[in-house]
């Protein structure tokens, strides 16, 4: 198995507050992972780190080879949500501007899936609700051919039975060799896509497990997650 992503030594302050501190990872490719931890746990930190997003860190982040970040940039595709755009703005404006971007991206394949997430290219980001926002995301980050593809909490405002086709699809729309490391608050309906779990715990990766591992000991990866917590809410 070939390493795809590996961070060493990383450490990430915030206004002058670790928030994560001393974390080491690694991640081979063709993998779809799950990235746990409390609210603040400093799950989207990391993945803005991995992307090029938050500077300011100490360590070492390589990813396909690349430690720079425009190379990792051009090797991963994250859900870093839609800030840059103005209200009116179309979706059709925003796939023009994501197709000037990324060299990856493929309209046809973004056609695809906004069909699925039945998208209008003539609709505004203001007439979007927040499940269709998300879907949005969604289909423009896997119209990438990314070799990481990182989702930091794809779903939340999603409606169930939509939520459940999605996730159902996501295995479809990844290269055999892409890695999919995404972070979420519905674990059991994402389990049957894991082949491994990594938990973030007092500001660092307290746990790297394999699903299969978890399974051999624990009813499900909720029962697991949860029991790490367990003992602190008493």
């Amino acid at each position: 198995m070939t390493n795809l992503l590996k961070i060493t030594g990383l450490n990430y302050k915030k206004n002058q507050k670790y928030i994560l501190r001393d974390v080491n990872l690694t991640l081979d490719e063709g993998k779809i992972i799950a990235l746990l931890g409390e609210n603040g746990a400093g799950k989207t930190s990391l993945m803005r780190v991995i992307a090029g997003v938050a500077k300011n860190y100490s360590g070492q982040v390589e990813l396909a080879g690349g430690k720079e970040e425009a190379f990792r940039k051009a090797h991963l595709s994250f859900t870093d949500g839609l800030s840059g755009f103005g209200d009116t703005t179309k979706i059709k404006e925003v796939v023009n501007f994501y197709e000037s971007l990324y060299s990856d991206f493929s309209e046809n394949e973004f056609d695809e899936l906004r069909k699925f997430m039945k998208l209008d290219l003539d609709m505004r980001l203001n007439q979007l609700s927040r499940g269709m926002r998300e879907k949005l995301i969604i289909a423009l980050t896997f119209a990438r051919k990314a070799d990481l593809y990182l989702l930091d909490e794809p779903f939340g405002g999603i409606d169930a039975m939509a939520r459940k086709k999605i996730i159902n699809s996501i295995i479809l729309w990844k290269e055999d060799k892409a890695t999919i490391l995404i972070s979420d608050h519905f674990v059991n309906e994402i389990s049957t896509l894991l082949d491994e779990v990594v938990i973030i715990k007092n500001q660092t990766v307290f746990a790297h497990k394999s699903t299969d591992e978890i399974r051999e000991n624990h009813e499900s990866i909720e029962e697991y997650y949860e029991g790490l917590y367990e003992d602190e809410g008493e």
